[in-house]
């Protein structure tokens, strides 16, 4: 496994259209590889995010099983003569996570639901909106992640009972585009996840790590990264 990070150039038109259109981009970190992996379930994956961290700093991470060719998105979407990417082998990190270390973490991610209006009418997958329930969306799944999300110590919570962990949720997008071949439009909604978190079940976080967690990953959905706390 590789972690591959990139510097977009935002003020060129190609990086704002990529930026404009998850497929578009999908389809530029796609091509990055010479051969790709068959898909199935279990089988490590491309996973991609973008991260804003200020108008001037925005980055594309990419986790795959091999190392990607990033060329044709310095020509498009960076700086040509000067612009490089950089990319890391994963494994020895990963093999290093071991139960009860702590670390910081950032996940992109798209909190849906099942629900239907009528016991008649079948489910239907549905973004969570609300604050409350994007937190819950992923506290729900981190048992079976392989982590658990830190809480605050009782003098730290702003409103104590409900501002219990070391989590905010930020960047709330909503997405639309057409994907080829389609009439209506792709809507997702987005969500960056922030927090600290403690190592339960290494093997099922290695799992996470290179994977992904929730749904939409071909749309820069699902992948984490852990940095030092």
């Amino acid at each position: 496994m590789y972690l591959t990070r990139f510097r977009l150039n935002t003020a060129r038109l190609g990086a704002r259209r990529l930026l404009s259109s998850p497929q578009m981009l999908h389809a530029g970190v796609l091509s990055s590889f010479a051969d790709l992996p068959p898909a199935g379930e279990g089988t490590p994956r491309v996973l991609w995010r973008i991260d804003r961290n200020s108008k001037a700093e925005t980055y594309l991470y990419i986790v795959g099983p091999d190392k990607p060719d990033l060329t044709h998105l310095v020509e498009q979407a960076g700086w040509p003569e000067t612009g490089r990417w950089q990319t890391y082998d994963y494994a020895p990190f990963l093999s290093r996570l071991a139960a009860g270390d702590r670390w910081a973490f950032r996940l992109t991610a798209n909190p849906v639901h099942t629900a239907r209006r009528t016991d008649d009418e079948p489910t239907k997958i549905t973004a969570h909106v609300g604050l409350r329930h994007q937190l819950g969306w992923l506290l729900k799944r981190q048992d079976s992640a392989g982590f658990k999300v830190l809480e605050k110590p009782a003098e730290r919570q702003l409103i104590p009972g409900q501002d219990r962990y070391e989590l905010i949720v930020h960047d709330r997008r909503q997405l639309a585009f057409k994907k080829s071949g389609q009439r209506q439009p792709v809507t997702l909604v987005t969500v960056t996840y922030d927090g600290r978190l403690e190592i339960t079940d290494p093997d099922a976080l290695r799992r996470t790590l290179s994977l992904g967690l929730g749904k939409a990953k071909a749309y820069g959905c699902g992948l984490m990264t852990l940095a030092e706390a």
